[in-house]
């Protein structure tokens, strides 16, 4: 039986840890879109931009885990974990910033509400109006334990990112 080389063991935690942020990432974004589609709760346009980040953090983390893998060099992984933990933090902004508007700690955009209808004739405009549904930024749809669906997005996020950002330090102090 043969053991790892250390070159080769010193990238298997960089592998792991950008497995795993990618997979709690791609099952947050399932519960995100299971609400949505299967609870019937559409999501405003500040749930919309929360997304954002898990698009680009799945295919990013994923991409650090198979470069970590073929053990490209560490700094390459190290830039990689940077970039990726930036986009943790955007998402935890995005989040604490949302949940602010829902908790009523501060108001949020005002064109938050809904997205405009497309010209519509008369009788059109009358049906649209009936089966249109506003949904507003600064009303949590539904919480547990008084925490919202912002207030757990910040949540994981803030937890990746520390994640990440604790592999990136010891990617850096191995290189060393």
């Amino acid at each position: 039986m043969t053991t790892p080389s250390p070159a080769s063991t010193s990238h298997m935690p960089a592998t792991m840890v950008a497995i795993v942020v990618a997979l709690l990432l791609a099952a947050a974004l399932a519960g995100a879109w299971g609400f949505q589609i299967l609870g019937d709760m559409a999501p405003c346009p500040l749930c919309l931009l929360q997304r954002w980040p898990y698009y680009l953090g799945i295919p990013l983390a994923l991409v650090i885990a198979v470069a970590a893998h073929r053990q490209v060099p560490r700094e390459v992984i190290f830039a990689g974990f940077v970039v990726l933990g930036l986009v943790l933090l955007w998402s935890t902004g995005l989040g604490i910033y949302h949940a602010g508007i829902e908790y009523k700690f501060w108001p949020g955009p005002t064109d938050c509400a809904a997205a405009p209808l497309p010209r519509l004739g008369a009788g059109d405009l009358l049906s649209a109006m009936r089966t249109t549904r506003v949904v507003s930024c600064d009303e949590a749809p539904w919480t547990l334990a008084g925490i919202s669906l912002a207030g757990f997005n910040a949540l994981i996020s803030a937890a990746l990112a520390t994640a990440v950002a604790m592999a990136a330090v010891r990617i850096r102090t191995m290189s060393r």
